[in-house]
């Protein structure tokens, strides 16, 4: 073989190489961007209201007739469904549906002033006897002998308990929500989820 032919034929190899180095990532892009596009399979839609809930409202219902999406609406407002942490806004709200402590235990508590924070002890504020005593909206619903705003059952009877005293059992639950929070927007925002969960059905 001559040198020059062995000559070009090494540099047809060189060629081959240097285009095939450069054309690669080219090859490997097309080939992934062909895999890319193709449809992706759908991911299952999160449950617009988390389950372990649902009940809950539903006998909360049951005993106060306030509508089951409504607590469900202010849980959603107040806490997103008890993900916010902590459960304690500035003011002093506290729990799953953010009371003030002296909406829960009573205002006519010798402590209570101004915004509700008050300075109750924090057996009385569990109490059913003392909340009793001083015409407070706890509910003991799970039986254990304690009215506890920190726990989800007691928390969400309560606020029907509230909800049902302030017009929603007979049916005025914009006016409901307006005493649970006076704000107008607070009312809006709360409607919007009534909205939205009155129209699913109860099993989702």
């Amino acid at each position: 073989m001559s040198k020059k032919f062995k000559s070009s034929k090494n540099q047809s190899k060189r060629r081959r190489t240097v285009l095939l180095i450069l054309f690669s990532p080219i090859i490997v892009l097309v080939i992934v961007g062909i895999y890319s596009n193709k449809p992706q399979q759908p991911q299952p839609e999160k449950p617009l209201i988390p389950e372990e809930y649902i009940p809950i409202y539903f006998a909360a219902e049951e005993k106060f007739e306030v509508p089951w999406y409504l607590l469900a609406a202010i849980h959603r407002v107040e806490t997103i469904f008890s993900s916010m942490d902590p459960m304690l806004s500035p003011v002093g709200a506290e729990g799953h549906m953010q009371f003030m402590p002296c909406t829960f235990v009573g205002w006519s508590h010798p402590t209570c002033t101004d915004l509700g924070q008050g300075n109750i002890p924090e057996d009385e504020k569990i109490n059913p006897k003392v909340i009793a005593k001083y015409n407070g909206y706890g509910i003991d619903a799970n039986g254990d002998g304690k009215a506890d705003p920190w726990d989800i059952e007691d928390a969400i009877f309560s606020a029907a308990n509230y909800l049902a005293k302030s017009g929603a059992a007979d049916g005025d639950i914009r006016k409901a929500i307006f005493a649970y929070n006076h704000s107008d927007q607070y009312v809006e925002d709360v409607m919007y989820y009534v909205d939205l969960y009155k129209n699913l059905k109860k099993e989702q």
